[in-house]
């Protein structure tokens, strides 16, 4: 009878650990920039950012394998020591960012940095800091460098700086909403009073150069708008919360909160000359804005969430506006 030796199972590789050894190598190389460097305490924040947790020690020990393979070199003439490719070095990218996407990344970190979670911001910073090289790298004459220099956001208003946020105060505000934690901060009010409260964070917004942190209050349900550069100090708690469903930053917004109002919609009625009033018939107040030409003047009728910045907004047009009446908007439904 012929015997058939069966072979003992062979040991499957531990797939999962390499894999995650490697793609935690990988993220390390794509983070650190050409032309520049960056610290081990960076790249570890960075590698959280994207679900890498590890200590200095695990870091600093990767940094030092992958410079036996890559052209890596550690600047350790002061502490905290910096890591860069070398000057000739090709760096590393997987794929490399083409023009279009260096754009795209680099008008990102310009105008969304600030509403975007810092987890997220920390995490990019590596591929930031490509796509600003593979730009340079082009030259100044190409296409992509010249489309920065003819794009601007401007404002509507007289240009202010941007109110000055204390160091990780934004980072904490960020964090905690982005993980629906509960917020401890140390507010002063215009007043000049300054009181430590918890806070729900629900919202960020920007308003110009200002950046408003919508919340609750602990112990209340009614929302409020705390400016973020008005808080000393910030710190997320570890205790989440459940976003109440029935809060929406929209709605929010579209009820005028952050005009200073009340949310009470009202039927705004008012005259204007016609070279002051001609950009409403470009831009209305409302879909229900109704014109009237009067010969020299507009009769302007549209309704609108009455708050302190549409008094602002009236104001704003002197002598050229007149006969301004506001009425309780009631729905005919």
């Amino acid at each position: 009878m012929q015997q058939y030796l069966l072979e003992p199972p062979r040991k499957m590789p531990k797939r999962p650990e390499a894999l995650e050894s490697l793609q935690m190598a990988l993220e390390i190389v794509r983070r650190i920039p050409k032309g520049n460097s960056v610290t081990a305490t960076e790249l570890q924040q960075q590698l959280a950012a994207v679900g890498f947790e590890r200590d200095m020690r695990t870091i600093q020990r990767q940094l030092e394998t992958l410079s036996e393979y890559f052209d890596l070199e550690r600047d350790d003439s002061s502490k905290p020591y910096r890591y860069s490719w070398k000057e000739n070095s090709k760096g590393f990218s997987l794929p490399g960012l083409s023009a279009q996407e260096s754009l795209l990344l680099t008008l990102a970190e310009q105008q969304l940095g600030a509403l975007l979670p810092a987890r997220v911001m920390k995490s990019m910073q590596g591929f930031f800091s490509q796509a600003r090289v593979r730009l340079d790298s082009k030259g100044n004459s190409s296409r992509e460098i010249a489309w920065l220099k003819k794009v601007r956001v401007v404002s509507t208003s007289q240009p202010l700086l941007p109110p000055a946020i204390p160091p990780g105060v934004l980072e904490q505000v960020s964090n905690a909403l982005y993980g629906d934690l509960w917020l401890d901060v140390e507010y002063t009010n215009a007043d000049s009073k300054t009181a430590r409260r918890r806070v729900m964070p629900l919202g960020l917004a920007q308003q110009g150069p200002r950046m408003y942190l919508v919340c609750r209050f602990e112990g209340y349900e009614n929302e409020r708008s705390l400016a973020v550069h008005r808080m000393r100090s910030a710190e997320a708690t570890n205790f989440s919360f459940d976003p109440p469903p029935e809060f929406d930053l929209g709605r929010y917004e579209n009820d005028g909160r952050f005009g200073y109002g009340n949310g009470e919609w009202i039927r705004l009625n008012f005259r204007i000359k016609k070279e002051a009033g001609y950009h409403l018939l470009e831009s209305p107040l409302s879909e229900d804005q109704s014109v009237e030409d009067l010969g020299d003047e507009y009769a302007v009728s549209a309704t609108v969430v009455d708050s302190s910045m549409l008094d602002w907004w009236l104001r704003g047009f002197g002598d050229s506006i007149s006969s301004v009446s506001k009425n309780v908007f009631h729905s005919e439904g």
